[in-house]
């Protein structure tokens, strides 16, 4: 078995702890191991501190032989994005403006979930900085590249985190998504990401990005994705925007599809630039689903494009975030966060407001449109991998990464639970993603969907040629 130690998941590392064919010692050396041999040119990591990974692993195995694990995940390797505060190990969120000395005493609540469930932070992944864009290179840390075309982007800015999963280099990581930053990765590395509804995951301290971000699991797997966010999914009291807690088993869902009403969007409605094998593999999946039992009808939610607002909004919060940055540092950045942090302090306090009046008008339709539908089904990004160190596939139009991230930055905004997950290849062998999303708090409802699809479609099974 310890040959094949990479491809198994979560659920069945497990498994393997609770008969002694494997321990967290055997797994933690697998995934160094792994990393030594094919990170230098993936680059999905930016931190790992080998002696705690093993001291942790050590620690698991002696709590399994004496059969008292304390979750699930005990003795599981977790990748952790690095904008996400982990104790004892630098936060540097990709950014040169970042200084590394410090006590780094506190653990995002994610993070302080998962060690106190045992798990293994194996350590931090690559982000763009700050995460302000959907493809993830950065000053301090350089290019990430997708495993299944090093020459291509992995996408963003869970891109780390997407990149180390496909490339097996871990089974579970932890990614934040303000508009698409787990469901992008995720659809451009073949693998499973889950944008909770927004306040699931507790989050701390909050997003300059502000209600647009979320906290979620990435996983090759859905079930594994689900043992993920029974973990990160409990309270913390820091996050005064966190949702009640429900004590439930996000595992234990119903994989049946039959019955369920899905709106399938190909377009939304106003999407005009989509790849023709992306078009093509999205309304197979749609049919698969409709084989499976579910009411697909073709319908596209109101409200149109929000593009505009949506950039208002996260053009403000860069700017938010920056805006006490001292010159000499300003002078660090990365050229494209500099021209946007300098565009969102332009915007005034009335466009501000129009664009979040905007928000709560398109959130309160799509609420109303989820009364007749269960879910709504999209492509994850117009686009499959493009070549690192462009910010677009296309002409640059003054609007980043949004022109061709359309499915996924409205359910930001509207704040519902959206998965990606792979339901084809191009021509070229890359991945194709597949966006299903529920209605708001319905992240058990989307998991489900998610599983049968799966299990009808085991695509996570492909591999890219590094493997």
């Amino acid at each position: 078995m310890n040959s094949e130690i990479h491809e198994l998941s979560a659920a069945e590392l497990g498994d393997a702890y609770r008969v002694r064919d494997l321990s967290p010692v055997d797994v933690v050396e697998s995934c160094l191991a792994r990393i030594a041999a094919l990170d230098a040119e993936i680059n999905a990591f930016c931190f790992i501190d080998a002696d705690y990974v093993r001291g942790a692993a050590e620690q698991s195995e002696r709590r399994w032989m004496e059969n008292a694990p304390l979750s699930p995940l005990d003795g599981v390797p977790v990748a952790i994005k690095d904008l996400l505060l982990t104790r004892n190990w630098p936060t540097r969120r990709g950014s040169l403006t970042v200084d590394a000395k410090g006590l780094w005493p506190h653990d995002a609540p994610a993070v302080a979930r998962l060690r106190a469930a045992g798990a293994i932070l194996i350590g931090k992944t690559t982000t763009p900085e700050f995460g302000w864009k959907g493809t993830t290179d950065s000053p301090l840390t350089g290019v990430t590249r997708n495993p299944w075309n090093p020459k291509a982007t992995p996408g963003g800015s869970s891109g780390g985190s997407g990149a180390a999963l496909a490339a097996r280099l871990v089974p579970l990581a932890l990614g934040t998504d303000g508009g698409g930053s787990i469901r992008i990765p995720a659809s451009f590395c073949g693998i499973f990401g889950l944008k909770p509804s927004f306040g699931r995951v507790p989050a701390w301290p909050l997003s300059p990005f502000g209600t647009l971000a979320h906290v979620g699991p990435m996983s090759r797997t859905v079930p594994d994705s689900a043992m993920l966010l029974n973990v990160i999914a409990q309270p913390d009291a820091r996050d005064w925007h966190a949702l009640p807690f429900e004590p439930r088993d996000f595992t234990a869902m119903m994989s049946s599809v039959k019955g369920k009403r899905i709106a399938f969007s190909p377009r939304l409605g106003h999407v005009e630039r989509l790849s023709a094998e992306i078009e093509t593999a999205v309304a197979l999946a749609a049919q698969t689903l409709a084989e499976l039992g579910a009411i697909v009808e073709e319908a596209d939610p109101p409200g149109g494009d929000m593009a505009s607002a949506f950039r208002t909004l996260w053009w403000s919060g860069a700017a938010f975030l920056l805006r006490d940055l001292p010159e000499e540092k300003r002078a660090l950045l990365d050229p494209g966060l500099r021209d946007i942090v300098e565009s969102g302090a332009a915007i005034s306090l009335r466009e501000y407001l129009s664009a979040t009046a905007a928000r709560g008008a398109y959130g309160s339709t799509m609420r109303q449109f989820m009364e007749t539908y269960d879910f709504v089904l999209t492509p994850s990004v117009a686009t499959t991998a493009f070549e690192t160190g462009k910010l677009a596939p296309m002409h640059e139009d003054g609007n980043a990464w949004i022109s061709w991230t359309p499915y996924s930055f409205p359910f930001n905004l509207t704040q519902q639970p959206a998965a990606s997950m792979p339901c084809g290849f191009a021509r070229d062998g890359l991945p194709i993603g597949l966006q299903i999303a529920g209605r708001m708090y319905d992240d058990a409802g989307v998991l489900a969907v998610c599983a049968a699809y799966e299990q009808a479609n085991p695509l996570h099974r492909h591999r890219p040629a590094i493997c």
